[in-house]
């Protein structure tokens, strides 16, 4: 059992050797240097949150801008760099962004974005957490449109497999949720930045009170990959995993993943125990003002055992 947090306070912004080193090693990017002193802004890039449009953040993050402006251009530069990167990458079609080269989706504003900038500001990374409070059933969910809904064989089984994980989560008093939206300049894939929003988004979800959910993740660029390594699993149905399948809509081969966020691989309960520390201090930009008070994790202090039972520290999962 690895604890959440520990007795004494790091310099915020920075990880620890053994988490910078893990991050490196993973990576495999031998060329950066001095990665055992990496600040959050190392190698001129730095992560910014933007929370759901609606949603008051809650008081846990203390680096809060309340700037409608800015919340919407950034928004925007995420969804230009989005339909930039996936229209390279043949995954959506010219005619499926707006005149200005943003691929939006209806999803967009209601979920948390991890926002990789740079040190002039440009978004260079983004990756997409959606919370699915209103979803009672599986037709009501974002992950529905997935192509392997309407597979033959497949489809009913992942279905039932999606709807397992929901009542899951429900038995656990933890959020359901899926993550998607992984796109990352080019310039910035084989550095340590594409793992440390992964790692991030962990930490994101601790910090909103831990969190069960799916992901449907692309093989290209060997994102399903990194996925797996930091303890996202096939989705399953009675033992037996989803194949990887052909999603046209995307043009590439995908794979069906879960996650429980109390339960990464054992190599990174560390690293994302520490960032989901600093993210604390990260900068967060919104559009809503503050939230009175917030029914989750509070300054590292879960709720009673009573009311959300295991919310204590992440579970290592050794893969």
């Amino acid at each position: 059992m690895i604890p959440v947090r520990g007795n004494h306070r790091k310099r915020r912004g920075s990880l620890s050797r053994g988490a910078a080193s893990t991050i490196k090693r993973v990576c495999g990017c031998l060329t950066e240097k001095r990665t055992e002193a990496m600040h959050i802004t190392s190698f001129h890039t730095e992560l910014v949150i933007l929370p759901p449009a609606r949603t008051a953040p809650p008081n846990i993050f203390r680096n809060t801008e309340f700037n409608r402006r800015r919340y919407e251009l950034m928004l925007a530069e995420m969804q230009r760099l989005r339909g930039s990167v996936y229209l390279r990458d043949g995954a959506i079609q010219k005619h499926e962004l707006t005149a200005d080269g943003r691929h939006r989706l209806s999803v967009d504003e209601q979920s948390w974005h991890i926002l990789l900038v740079d040190g002039a500001k440009r978004v260079k990374g983004c990756m997409r957490y959606l919370e699915e409070k209103r979803a009672s059933r599986f037709d009501e969910l974002w992950i529905r449109q997935s192509a392997l809904t309407d597979c033959p064989v497949w489809g009913r089984k992942f279905r039932r497999a999606v709807e397992h994980e929901m009542e899951r989560a429900s038995r656990k008093q933890m959020s359901f949720g899926e993550v998607g939206g992984w796109a990352v300049a080019e310039e910035r894939r084989g550095t340590v930045d594409p793992l440390r929003m992964v790692l991030a988004t962990c930490g994101l979800f601790r910090l909103l009170g831990g969190c069960v959910g799916l992901a449907t993740a692309t093989v290209r660029h060997g994102s399903a990959a990194i996925l797996r390594r930091i303890g996202l699993t096939p989705l399953t149905l009675n033992d037996q995993e989803l194949p990887s399948y052909y999603d046209p809509r995307y043009g590439c081969q995908m794979e069906a993943l879960r996650f429980d966020s109390d339960f990464p691989n054992v190599k990174y309960a560390n690293a994302i125990n520490e960032l989901s520390d600093m993210m604390e201090l990260m900068p967060l930009i919104s559009c809503e003002s503050r939230a009175p008070e917030w029914s989750g994790r509070l300054s590292g202090i879960d709720l009673p055992p009573a009311e959300r039972p295991g919310r204590g520290a992440l579970q290592p999962l050794a893969v």
